[in-house]
This record gives structure tokens, sequence and C-alpha cells, in this order.
């Protein structure tokens, strides 16, 4: 891994004083910050941080080998989840997805996964404890966030593309069950030449919650019908 530790550095000198007036019609703009070990029980990796002008939020590429100007790179970008990712909640499929990746990642030569700060979907870890009230009176995910006042999926994928480019990777093959996340990403003008299921194993409590991102949000997925309530 040393040709990655001196390519991912040279980006934290090049981008050092960095400064644009941003890309797309968002005028997005990051710059890579800094860069160090992450040894894990999945495996070693890299750490990357970045700043950028649209959020002012710190997110992170979790980085395997040298991905810096490759092709087609096993890429997932995962939305922050501090209930499933960092508490273990049985009500979605977030760890789980985590852990998916994470250990793929670890397997191959090459791969990075991008952890983005887009808690509850985008709307925030606040009004996700609220939307969890509205389901406990029976609403899906979707209806509690449009209750609310939010899109069923209020996230944005304009900065993880900005990360993207600025990382050199511009052609993937995605993890996830979701092609609007496909689509958002080649509105940035990025390749992806395949997407990659992340097969998760349901629960009784989050049956109803994957079933609605199947039916509702179009997500790829198979929810037995034999998961009880």
């Amino acid at each position: 891994m040393n040709d990655t530790l001196m390519k991912l550095e040279q980006l934290v000198e090049r981008d050092r004083e960095h400064d644009c007036e941003g890309l797309g019609a968002q005028r997005i703009c990051v710059r890579i910050v800094a860069v160090a070990d992450l040894p894990t029980r999945f495996g070693d990796f890299r750490v990357v941080s970045f700043w950028n002008n649209r959020d002012e939020k710190e997110h992170l590429a979790i980085v395997r080998g040298g991905i810096v100007g490759a092709e087609d790179v096993d890429t997932r970008l995962h939305s922050e989840c501090l209930t499933g990712d960092g508490l273990g909640s049985l009500r979605c499929d977030c760890r789980d997805q985590l852990t998916h990746a994470l250990e793929r990642i670890a397997s191959l030569d090459r791969g990075l996964l991008l952890y983005l700060r887009q808690e509850g979907r985008g709307i925030g870890l606040i009004n996700k404890i609220r939307a969890y009230a509205l389901q406990d009176e029976g609403m899906d995910t979707v209806e509690a966030n449009i209750s609310l006042g939010f899109k069923a999926d209020h996230r944005d994928y304009g900065v993880g593309a900005q990360i993207l480019a600025d990382l050199g990777v511009h052609s993937m093959r995605l993890m996830t069950n979701n092609p609007k996340k496909i689509s958002g990403l080649e509105s940035y003008g990025l390749k992806i030449v395949e997407q990659l299921p992340i097969t998760t194993q349901p629960n009784p409590h989050n049956r109803k919650y994957l079933s609605t991102k199947q039916k509702k949000m179009g997500h790829i997925l198979k929810v037995p019908d034999n998961i009880l309530d």
C-alpha cells in the first residue's frame, strides 16, 4: 500500500491551497484535507477526510489499495446512520450494509467506501427520531418523512460525486440496491459499469422498512414473507 499512501498524500498537498468556484450548477468544491492509516476488524484501510463548500459536513473515504485514477473501482456510498452503524439498531439494514461493503472491499486489491454525513436519508438525526416516533404509530418510513415535510429520500449525491472525482475515480462498480443512487452519480458525469447488490438478512423489526424501500422507493430487494412481525 506504499504507492497508495504516496498518491493520497500527494492529493493532500495538491489540495492544500485549492480554492475554486465549484463545479456543476450547485458550484460544489471539495478539498482533501488529511489521510491516515485505519486498521479495522475488517482489514487495513486508509481513511481520507474532506472539506466541501456545500454542506459544511465532514465526509470520509475509506480506501483500499491504489484507487487514485483507477478504473471500474468497487465503490460504496454509505450514508451515516448513528442508530444502525453505531448503536446496532434493528430498525434498518444500515449496519449490515456497511459490514457487507467493508468486508468486500477488504477482500479486494482496491476499493473504497464513502461515508457521507447524511443522517436519516438527509433529514438529520433529530428529525429521524421524529420519523421513528411516527413509524411507531403505524406510518411507514416514506409516510413519516413526508409527514415531517421532507422528501421520501432527502439525500443529494453531488458532494459524493465531487469527492470521487477529486480522488480520480470516474468509473466504478457500485455496491447498492438503490437505482436512484446510480442515476444520481451518473448525472454528475460518473460512469457506473456495474451494479453490485448488497444482500442482508431481514429481521422482524425491519421487514416493513425493507418492504417499503422495495415497493415505494424502487430498491432492488427480495424481502421474504416468512419474517414474523
